[in-house]
């Protein structure tokens, strides 16, 4: 298992569009993959999942994955995290 913390910068947070961005780039990977805030972990591979935490800017989120690739998967998504997700 491998985590990360990463903080959300994207003014409109992990909504809608910055969302969608970041659950294509989970299913890239075989790992199972979660994001986690204030305890609560949901599936970073389901959008519904992903946009009912309400992760606003500001917001210090932990991504953990487990499996094969998992090192790769949360260094992948914490970079589109930190670039703004390509915006």
């Amino acid at each position: 298992m491998y985590t990360q913390e990463v903080t959300i910068h994207s003014e409109v947070g992990l909504q809608a569009r910055p969302a969608t961005f970041f659950i294509r780039k989970a299913n890239e990977f075989k790992s199972g993959i979660w994001v986690e805030k204030d305890e609560r972990r949901v599936n970073a591979k389901s959008l519904l999942g992903v946009l009912s935490l309400g992760i606003v800017k500001g917001t210090t989120i932990t991504l953990i994955a487990d499996g094969s690739d998992e090192k790769e998967a949360v260094e992948a998504l914490a970079e589109l995290i930190n670039n703004g997700f390509g915006e």
